[in-house]
């Protein structure tokens, strides 16, 4: 699978999903089950490493204007979630956070950003294909800190000077 047809799925089911990432999760598995135990691998492998390319300072402090604060775990969900966005959002957010501000339709903090279920989708139709656990995917953690410079996630005025569009739009105030 390339990144082409990686893409294609996360497109088709948030699609057929229309936005609701708990329903577009079920079809990521359902699509993924259609495929050989090998290809799963290979999406599982695409999903990885563009989890790993958003552990970003800025992109957490983006998520914290979302959710009007954002822990380890909101954080890890919404990864998830905006890598369930396509490839336009998700390479947008990477490359400009604040940007995040022109690519979002609604944001709806009880539905949107919580994409934990689409981050564990390859996990799921793995073993329903073969009954076994995903092996390792032979891809580096990320270790400590995200890349970036920093800053205090729960200080309005800091997340308010670095997001200003995304402030502006979403944020506390």
């Amino acid at each position: 699978m390339d990144e082409t047809e990686f893409w294609q799925i996360i497109d088709a089911t948030r699609e057929e999903a229309e936005g609701d990432p708990e329903e577009q999760a079920d079809l990521l598995v359902e699509r993924l089950t259609r495929l050989d135990p090998d290809s799963v691998l290979d999406y599982a492998r695409h999903f990885e490493a563009r989890y790993n390319r958003a552990y970003l300072w800025d992109l957490w402090g983006a998520a914290a204007v979302l959710f009007d604060g954002a822990g380890d775990e909101t954080f890890d969900s919404f990864r998830c979630w905006l890598i369930g966005q396509g490839r336009e959002v998700y390479e947008g957010a990477v490359h400009d956070p604040d940007a995040l501000a022109e690519l979002l339709g609604d944001f709806d903090m009880e539905i949107d950003g919580d994409g934990e279920e689409i981050g564990f989708a390859a996990d799921e139709a793995y073993e329903r294909l073969t009954g076994a656990e995903t092996p390792d995917l032979g891809i580096p953690v990320p270790g400590g800190e995200p890349l970036g410079t920093p800053f205090d996630l729960a200080d309005d005025d800091t997340l308010a000077s670095r997001f200003p569009r995304l402030w502006e739009r979403f944020g506390a105030g």
